[in-house]
């Protein structure tokens, strides 16, 4: 931990801080506690206004199917159902949700020049007449 070897190298809490950008606390912190870590774990997930009414919001989902329903009607029927939040939350939700189209493959060819261009090619080429 950089901490503690700028500590063993002699280095002020005052300067390792400084150096580190970090408080005076945090740098006594972790010479106090050599068992702690620095940094955040994984948080843990919070609970969403939305949470209540997603197995609904999945059965309304897969009953639409394969129509797709704007967020406002699913928003207009949950709220009927006691929802509090906004459109924003379950827009975002929506789209988690959503399968991932697949794009079609896209065949590309070439067509030999035509008119004017056919004209410009051969003279580029040193052609002077047609084919």
């Amino acid at each position: 931990m950089e901490i503690r070897i700028l500590h063993k190298q002699g280095k002020s809490i005052h300067a390792i801080a400084r150096e580190l950008s970090v408080s005076r606390g945090t740098v006594r912190k972790y010479l106090r506690q050599p068992e702690l870590s620095v940094g955040y774990g994984p948080r843990k997930g919070r609970a969403s206004k939305l949470d209540p009414f997603k197995d609904y919001l999945r059965d309304r989902i897969r009953n639409a199917a394969p129509r797709r329903l704007p967020a406002t009607v699913y928003l207009r029927e949950i709220c009927e159902l006691g929802y509090g939040g906004g459109i924003t939350i379950l827009k975002d939700w929506l789209l988690s949700q959503r399968p991932a189209q697949e794009t079609p493959a896209i065949i590309r060819f070439e067509t030999p020049p035509a008119g004017w261009q056919g004209m410009l090619a051969s003279l580029r080429s040193g052609q002077t007449g047609p084919g």
